[in-house]
């Protein structure tokens, strides 16, 4: 939910800034660009060198950098974030905030921006409980901002009480639910609003033994990205993978793993069965071992011979079990006579699109950060594209999957 998210920290002289390395952690893992502004009280805390190494990102404190006289630009920091995040905030600037005061690049900063403002306060028992403060809280809220209220625990004065900031991660926390409330209430406009997919991704991986298995050079980064770009167009994504090392960043998606071809066709029809549209871009293994070995086959001298047997066949499956209100969009992986071999597939499956893959061209297929594919559809239509990053061609396939939704509605 934080993917390229835009988070500008506000850090400032607490003794809780210390968290601010755990909390920009966080941040990063969950995918957000954080850039960090610092006041001067802040440094006798905590390093602004760890928060650039963390952010990976230049740490601002002063207006203007002494030895090239460059300019920090408040006003393009408050522009450029989509959340402005205060942790911890003292009761000092908190104070400022709710006066317009202006005396630091900070203050600057939050008077210029457009974005929702969070602040996380940090400070004693009897400050946070102060009249004064709580006046400066009550008429930042009135301007729109929002408190992350202080925990109760022991504070650095050796009082128990309110006062202290909350922990990184339920700050973070507050940030994925604001992100996410913000997506479902768009989520009626979006092309894929109340839409089930079914999405399988990866290799599956056919035990010879208990070590050894028989598979295929598929990461998982095409279905990966198809499940993101439909979940973005606001559709309920079931995502069934085998063995991959891709991770979700958008965590509205339900993430299944699987390892063989049998498990895959399980989890396949369970989901299907339930889906407005299945999007089959796993590589499932054709033949898989007719015996599996209880332990590690040892190396010996002779000859081992291995007897394959076919796997079964999800896409014809889900095509056999497929309704009218369906869509069913499978994958062609071709060498030579691509076209002839994909429009076969459409017609022998059942399927409403097709992409086709073709290992001839240079940049696409397996371990490739891109793709070209031609999408063809049950009238036979063709569309090539040429080569495109995977979340490029993501954008492609799901477009072309809502305009086929469309047309068919």
């Amino acid at each position: 939910m934080l993917k390229d998210k835009k988070i500008l920290l506000g850090v400032t002289g607490s003794i809780a800034a210390y968290k601010a390395a755990f909390l920009v952690r966080l941040l990063v893992k969950e995918g957000a660009e954080v850039k960090v502004i610092m006041t001067d009280a802040a440094k006798e805390f905590i390093t602004p060198l760890t928060l650039s190494v963390l952010s990976k990102n230049p740490v601002y404190s002063e207006f203007s950098k002494a030895e090239t006289s460059e300019w920090n630009n408040h006003v393009e920091l408050g522009l450029w974030a989509d959340v402005i995040l205060i942790a911890p905030a003292t009761a000092d600037i908190i104070a400022k905030m709710s006066g317009g005061i202006c005396d630091n690049l900070l203050l600057a900063t939050y008077l210029s921006a457009r974005c929702p403002v969070w602040i996380a306060p940090a400070m004693d028992l009897d400050m946070w409980q102060h009249p004064a403060t709580q006046q400066n809280i009550q008429r930042m809220v009135s301007f729109g901002n929002k408190i992350i209220a202080p925990a109760h625990g022991e504070l650095a004065s050796g009082l128990t009480g309110e006062g202290r900031m909350d922990e990184p991660e339920n700050i973070v926390q507050e940030l994925l639910n604001h992100f996410a409330s913000g997506i479902l209430s768009k989520k009626k406009d979006l092309p894929l609003s109340k839409k089930k997919v079914l999405v399988t991704a990866g290799p599956t991986y056919e035990k010879i033994d208990a070590v050894r298995f028989i598979g295929n050079r598929s990461s998982g980064k095409m279905g990966f990205a198809i499940a993101e770009e439909l979940a973005r167009k606001g559709a309920e994504v079931i995502l069934v993978t085998g063995p991959s090392t891709q991770t979700i960043h958008n965590n509205t998606i339900h993430r299944v793993d699987v390892e063989s071809s049998d498990e895959m066709y399980e989890a396949s029809l369970k989901y299907f069965a339930d889906s407005d549209i299945a999007v089959l871009s796993a590589a499932v293994s054709d033949y898989k071992p007719e015996q599996i070995a209880n332990q590690k086959i040892k190396k010996s001298s002779a000859p081992m011979e291995l007897k394959l047997v076919m796997t079964r066949d999800i896409l014809s499956e889900l095509g056999h079990r497929k309704k009218k209100n369906q869509m069913l969009v499978g994958f062609a992986l071709e060498t030579d006579n691509e076209i002839a071999n994909a429009k076969e597939k459409i017609k022998k499956k059942n399927l409403d699109l097709i992409v086709l893959n073709s290992l001839n061209e240079k940049g696409a297929g397996f371990q490739f950060d891109t793709n070209k594919i031609t999408i063809i559809d049950r009238d036979l239509k063709q569309v090539d594209f040429t080569l495109k990053t995977k979340k490029e061609v993501a954008g492609d396939i799901v477009s072309a999957i809502v305009s086929r939704l469309l047309t068919s509605e």
